[in-house]
């Protein structure tokens, strides 16, 4: 299903000293100073899709577990690369197709007047000068606010000054630039307890703009939320949709959730193997073993924690930091294997 994700081959990852690395991955969190040396374009590699229509409910269970693998996970840039532009911005997705990254996540929201707009929090404050443009207006609620005024709102400056002018994207004008970039996307259904009808609302703008032709749901899209009932709603709309629950749901209440979604994606904080494991020993609605995603992961030493989990993917601000990570530690992998298949011949 998730096609493309750039990464570093075993050859690059000797170049770079792998067993070195590897050892001294204890670096603090990456910032915006430190990560803006990581910015080398490599080349994409394509990844076999998958996912099908539902046939038919129940629970499935996809065997044992297998154990942690050495693969290096999807990377997925959380909110375009925001570590190095300011997020959901179309600066930010820019910038994770310049650095190589197929995969970006994006939130989106309804404005007073029905328009899907693609941003974080559920007031202005934080990513745009909307006290200053609309002064009295508190608490600047993304709902209380058309379209219209929030496109005139900076959505850059704050970030940096080479960012001044960015602007809030529409639903539409998000999966317009990213359709011209060639990317896929993780799209969050931002609290949908505050915006009744969002989830239709977000699939007639997907189907308008050709995102929920076979192609794009078979290996380009995926809908997230923290909302069960939210992703409920989606799998009944469009059952043939890949959806991931954002959170960590108990084990015990695991089967119930792969009725109707194909994820799990908790905080790499409350990951572990063991989770891991549980959430692959089952399968989803479209009869695929459960994936793991984690968020958010910016630094190498957690990249290479949850690795070791054997996630799926890993959703990070600095993408090619947590590439950098795991794909020499897939790399250390592949070489440690090679040997044991040698010593036992």
């Amino acid at each position: 299903m998730y096609a493309g994700t750039a990464t570093a081959s075993v050859a690059a990852a000797a170049l770079l000293g792998a067993g070195t690395f590897l050892m001294s991955n204890t670096g603090a969190p990456v910032t915006d100073a430190t990560a803006a040396g990581h910015t080398v374009t490599v080349a994409r590699s394509v990844t076999a899709g998958h996912t099908a229509p539902s046939t038919g409910g129940g629970i499935r269970t996809a065997g044992a577990p297998a154990p942690a693998r050495t693969r290096d996970p999807l990377v997925i840039s959380h909110r375009g690369a925001s570590a190095y532009a300011p997020e959901n911005t179309l600066a930010a997705v820019d910038r994770a197709d310049a650095l190589g990254f197929d995969w970006v996540e994006n939130d989106v929201q309804l404005t007073k007047d029905g328009v899907l707009v693609v941003i974080h929090d559920t007031d202005l404050k934080r990513t745009t000068d909307a006290e200053a443009v609309f002064p009295g207006r508190a608490p600047w609620a993304v709902k209380d606010f058309t379209a219209a005024e929030i496109a005139r709102l900076d959505a850059g400056s704050w970030f940096g000054a080479q960012y001044t002018g960015a602007r809030v994207p529409t639903l539409r004008q998000y999966l317009e630039r990213i359709g011209h970039n060639r990317q896929n996307l993780l799209l969050e259904i931002k609290s949908p307890e505050i915006y009744p009808g969002i989830e239709r609302a977000t699939l007639r703008v997907l189907r308008q703009e050709g995102w929920l032709d076979s192609s794009h749901v078979r290996d380009r899209l995926v809908i997230q939320s923290f909302g069960a009932n939210s992703l409920r709603t989606v799998h009944k709309e469009r059952p043939d949709v890949v959806t991931g629950l954002l959170g960590t749901p108990a084990v015990a209440d695991l089967p119930s959730y792969a009725e109707f979604t194909d994820e799990i994606n908790p905080s790499y904080t409350s990951a572990s193997g063991t989770y891991v494991a549980a959430v692959h020993a089952l399968k989803g609605p479209h009869h695929k073993r459960l994936r793991v995603n984690v968020w958010t992961v910016n630094n190498r030493a957690h990249a290479l924690r949850v690795a070791g989990y054997g996630v799926d993917g890993i959703i990070s601000n600095a993408p090619d930091v947590v590439r950098k990570a795991t794909a020499i530690r897939a790399a250390v992998g592949a070489r440690e294997a090679v040997g044991a298949r040698r010593a036992v011949r």
